[in-house]
């Protein structure tokens, strides 16, 4: 392996780039550990899953840059990005990543807001008279 690999995610309105480096395993985002930025423990899983698919934990220190949206499109976005930053190093990893679903982006997001209503589909209070 190179120096490093580096990839990127999207969900909703998140975006991360991930560096890829062979280590120990420690996980930094936006300088901060992953377990003190993502404080949900079900967050920490979805950033570990792709690592703990292809079982190399231990193997990689990953390094994070998350900008907009929230904490879990920022979780998730990571979770694609490490998938897909795995796979530069090494495609014989792509298997087990597809059949966990890791290389596959959400497309949902956000509907926008429609003229005459008050959110995307929520009309407002009707009133008789």
């Amino acid at each position: 392996m190179e120096k490093q690999k580096n990839a990127t995610g999207r969900r909703k309105e998140a975006v991360t780039r991930v560096f890829l480096i062979k280590g120990s395993g420690k996980i930094l985002i936006n300088d901060k550990d992953y377990k003190q930025y993502f404080s949900l423990a079900y967050l920490q899983n979805q950033v570990e899953l792709p690592l703990k698919t292809v079982e190399s934990l231990d193997k990689f220190d990953v390094k994070i840059n998350a900008t907009g949206g929230g904490i879990k499109g920022q979780a998730e976005a990571t979770k694609l990005a490490i998938a897909r930053a795995l796979l530069e190093v090494n495609a014989e990893w792509r298997p087990a990543l597809k059949a966990a679903g890791l290389l596959r982006r959400d497309p949902r997001s956000v509907e926008r807001k429609k003229p005459g209503r008050k959110k995307a589909r929520r009309s407002f209070q009707f009133s008789k008279r």
